[in-house]
């Protein structure tokens, strides 16, 4: 149950990733593998660290926690719409001819987007509190591998279609991006 357990929560963890794998595919249609790569790692590790830090907090400071974690959705909601904000006006502002953007990422909008899709899975580790230290690592290291998987699968359904909607890849991945960051709000808001 435990692997199955674990997997099932890289699957869950890894939709806020893939969505916005796949809108970063969308952007830059000519993306090449170790890119892809790349991208997909920077998700993953972020996937596997948030866990971890979780299940470090719940066993070490847990009176601090509950200081922050109203803020988490807030912040998850500022990152995307500044990123995808920046993606609409970006996309508005061009004037390509209908030709794919072939935008690569820069490594701070990559960081950003890491840590605005994992920090939900900082949560996580506070539902594995029973877990011992090697059973938190090995669950968190399952997740990350999910999530990388899942990310490469985004990446690259994103290219396809990228290649296809031209010159307003970018637009719908800046909307995916936004929408991501209020659905990440709203279900932390509401919890």
């Amino acid at each position: 149950m435990f692997f199955i357990n674990s997997i099932l929560l890289g699957i869950g963890l890894a939709m806020d990733a893939f969505s916005v794998s796949l809108a970063n595919g969308l952007q830059d249609t000519g993306m090449p593998v170790r890119r892809r790569c790349l991208i997909a790692g920077t998700f993953a590790l972020f996937q596997t660290i948030m866990p971890m830090a979780g299940w470090l907090v719940v066993h070490t400071a847990v009176q601090y926690l509950h200081a922050i974690s109203p803020l988490i959705p807030w912040v998850a909601l500022g990152l995307l719409l500044y990123i995808g904000g920046g993606m609409v006006l970006g996309a508005l502002k061009d004037d390509d001819g209908g030709k794919p953007l072939d935008r690569p990422l820069s490594f701070g909008v990559l960081m950003a987007q890491g840590v605005a899709t994992s920090i939900d899975a900082l949560s996580v580790g506070f539902t594995t509190v029973t877990y011992g230290w090697m059973q938190a690592c090995l669950s968190s290291m399952i997740i990350g591998m999910m999530t990388f998987v899942i990310c490469l699968i985004g990446l690259t359904i994103g290219q396809r279609l990228g290649t296809r909607l031209a010159s307003r890849a970018e637009l719908f991945g800046g909307i995916i991006l936004i929408g991501i960051g209020i659905e990440i709000w709203v279900t932390g808001v509401m919890m």
